[in-house]
């Protein structure tokens, strides 16, 4: 699957990576203040959005039900300190072989 527009929110730990590999569209924003930014990008031309966890845990029920029955975009929640499965810092060092947390090659 090929994604043409790829949007990536969250706090600063978790989304630099994503800028790190080219990724364009990546706003660093708190829980709230990225919880009212992907409310506005639901209807936008997005294939996949990717936000951090903390901003799930701000979202209307009706965005999550938007969210979770919508086929175009995808999104995606992650975990930026380990907080459940791998963080996105452990991710990047393992995977890109970049330090995140330091801006520097592992």
């Amino acid at each position: 699957m090929e994604f043409e527009k790829v949007a990536v929110i969250g706090e600063r730990e978790a989304v630099l990576g994503f800028k790190l590999i080219g990724i364009k569209d990546v706003f660093i924003a708190s829980a709230e203040e990225g919880a009212a930014k992907m409310t506005g990008m639901i209807g936008m031309d997005y294939s996949l959005i990717i936000a951090t966890e903390q901003i799930r845990e701000k979202l209307s029920p009706s965005v999550m039900r938007a969210v979770e029955t919508a086929l175009k975009p995808i999104v995606i929640f992650i975990s930026p300190r380990g907080q459940r499965g791998e963080s996105v810092e452990s991710m990047a060092r393992r995977i890109l072989g970049v330090n995140i947390a330091k801006g520097s090659k592992a």
